[in-house]
């Protein structure tokens, strides 16, 4: 086995789970759940995210297969949640509603909001264009800045204001936007 790290691609993957899974953009939504059910569990959030979308990056593609659904065909339906994740962003209007529940350390912190439908889809079209080993330090890259984020949530939100957050959400949601295109583009010409 070939192990080989590009910090190209690292950066890329990085910045593409960082836009997707948009931790800073989630931080209205954190401070809403921590004013709830109190101090969030920034530890176990993050390593049950960890653990998720590992687990995802190594066992999705087959469990794909046993079902019938071929990769471009998965790769296309996660451009249309992206694309749906990325209206939601830019327009500033939620196309999904979830329930809150007493514990919010896994649900739905841990899933669905840092390793949810997009974050997971991301992973198996980035699978399909980059080495392994680049896209397990971007997903332990940003799980890092995940555990930062949920530490300090209310000392982010502070300093980076309410007017910072919408304008952070909307530029992830046009990089977001472009890449479901892309991804589109790419999966669906083969």
């Amino acid at each position: 086995m070939n192990i080989t790290f590009n910090s190209k691609e690292i950066l890329t993957v990085s910045m593409t789970l960082f836009a997707v899974i948009d931790v800073i953009g989630s931080i209205p939504v954190l401070a809403d759940l921590r004013s709830k059910v109190g101090e969030l569990n920034a530890r176990k959030s993050s390593m049950a995210s960890l653990f998720i979308m590992i687990v995802f990056l190594f066992v999705g593609e087959s469990f794909l297969n046993i079902i019938g659904i071929d990769l471009h065909s998965f790769a296309i339906a996660g451009a249309f949640v992206l694309f749906f994740i990325a209206l939601e962003m830019i327009l500033g209007i939620r196309l999904y509603k979830d329930t809150v529940p007493a514990t919010a350390s896994i649900v739905p912190i841990a899933f669905p909001i840092i390793a949810g439908a997009g974050t997971l889809t991301t992973l198996l079209t980035l699978k399909a264009d980059y080495r392994t080993e680049n896209i397990l330090v971007g997903i332990f890259l940003n799980v890092v800045i995940v555990y930062i984020v949920l530490k300090n949530t209310h000392l982010i939100e502070k300093a980076i204001g309410t007017g910072g957050i919408e304008v952070l959400r909307k530029i992830f949601g046009v990089i977001i936007l472009a890449l479901a295109v892309k991804l589109f583009q790419v999966n669906f010409r083969m």
